[in-house]
């Protein structure tokens, strides 16, 4: 847990140097170092402070607004100021959200040895396969419709990461190559339905609104609007770490990742633990995609996902393949692109800092040795796979 931690702090550091040499006026307060030393060191702390403070503001809110807005809840009744102040916040757990579902079937593929790299895809075929029987079929009551658009989003997204998954468990073709060749079916098979069958009637490119009946909806009980599909995250990361480490099947994905032979000394059956790894693993990234058509947007539109499938991929190495890992590294991420736009509006750093701390991020962690090295640590020996290291499932 330290060189995450370690690795977190590292690339911050890195990316208040970036904002410094980034910067004309410390770069002319520096070049007049000899004669006004205190002026380029003030400005230096000022300019770091800004930034990392508007990052903290956009991704957490206010705390002097939070409090005023809890006095005025108190002694009113009215929460609409700490719905306010807290709506960053809020705003940073939905972003947060499709990361974690993501970043969840990501890491259950490694857990079985399997490197997932479609989720992207499969993200968009459970967005259209939730957006459609959410606009297409009207009359249900919520408690029939909502679930039956989301049983939608998982079903499709299974069927999806089913297919290279039997691929590899029969033919022995390597997973990565057929998850990205599926990532570009999903793509040009959402440009196709959303230019012709499921675009709406003025011809834009984007699907009919759902009906309301099949929205999934925010959290009202308390003055922070909780979305329910952050709820359902939750819920997600329990359910995958009760099924690894609690079932049979579970211990059959981890026993196929750890050692593929002795499963299959063991009686494992190795073609059917790659197709069920597989399929899982998608119909979780396909509720991202459902989580983004009936919580976010009520509809669909090109390029909806914003790359929530391929920084799945960064979550699952960065929450060490567990799954409350990677609801960890979700929210370190949601609240880094929570406060990216109020950090480039107030201290005019631009958004494209967060990519680059997120990348460090990832590079630290990939290569634990870099932190090992520059914080002298000692390394602790592990007892089980971090990742998944792609084999020949034979």
């Amino acid at each position: 847990m330290l060189v995450p931690i370690l690795a977190v702090f590292t690339a911050l550091v890195i990316g208040a140097i970036i904002i410094l040499v980034s910067s004309p006026a410390v770069i002319k307060a520096w070049g007049n170092i000899v004669h006004a030393p205190g002026e380029a060191l003030s400005l230096t702390w000022v300019t770091i402070r800004d930034a990392y403070l508007s990052l903290f503001h956009g991704a957490f809110g206010v705390p002097s607004d939070i409090v005023a807005g809890i006095k005025t809840w108190a002694s009113t009744g009215d929460s609409l100021a700490l719905r306010a102040a807290l709506r960053p916040f809020s705003e940073s757990l939905t972003i947060a959200t499709p990361y974690i579902f993501a970043g969840l079937g990501v890491a259950l593929g490694f857990q079985g040895n399997l490197f997932n790299i479609g989720a992207e895809g499969q993200i968009f075929v459970g967005g259209l396969a939730s957006v459609f029987v959410g606009y297409s079929i009207s009359g249900l009551p919520w408690f029939i419709h909502l679930p039956l658009a989301l049983a939608a989003g998982i079903v499709a997204g299974m069927v999806w990461g089913a297919v290279p998954g039997f691929l590899k468990a029969r033919t022995g073709a390597h997973e990565v190559i057929n998850t990205i060749m599926m990532n570009y079916i999903a793509f040009r098979l959402t440009d196709f339905l959303l230019t012709g069958p499921m675009a709406r009637p003025d011809g834009l490119p984007i699907t009919p609104e759902i009906k309301t009946s099949a929205y999934l909806p925010l959290l009202f009980a308390t003055p922070m609007r909780i979305h329910w599909g952050f709820i359902l995250s939750l819920g997600a990361a329990f359910l995958v770490y009760w099924f690894l480490w609690k079932t049979p099947r579970g211990m059959e994905i981890r026993m196929t990742g750890q050692n593929l032979h002795a499963s299959r000394y063991a009686g494992v059956n190795i073609s059917r633990v790659i197709v069920m790894t597989m399929a899982l693993s998608a119909a979780l990234a396909g509720l991202a995609g459902t989580n983004q058509v009936l919580g976010v947007d009520h509809r669909l539109v090109r390029a909806f996902s914003s790359g929530y499938g391929f920084d799945s991929i960064s979550l699952a190495l960065l929450g060490n393949s567990h799954p409350f890992g990677v609801v960890l590294a979700s929210l370190l991420f949601g609240f880094l692109r929570g406060g990216a736009a109020r950090m480039q509006s107030v201290a005019g750093v631009p958004v494209e800092l967060i990519r680059i701390i997120q990348g460090l991020i990832i590079v630290f962690v990939a290569a634990p040795e870099i932190i090992r090295s520059l914080y002298r640590l000692k390394e602790v020996k592990k007892t089980g796979p971090v990742v998944a290291q792609t084999s020949e499932q034979s």
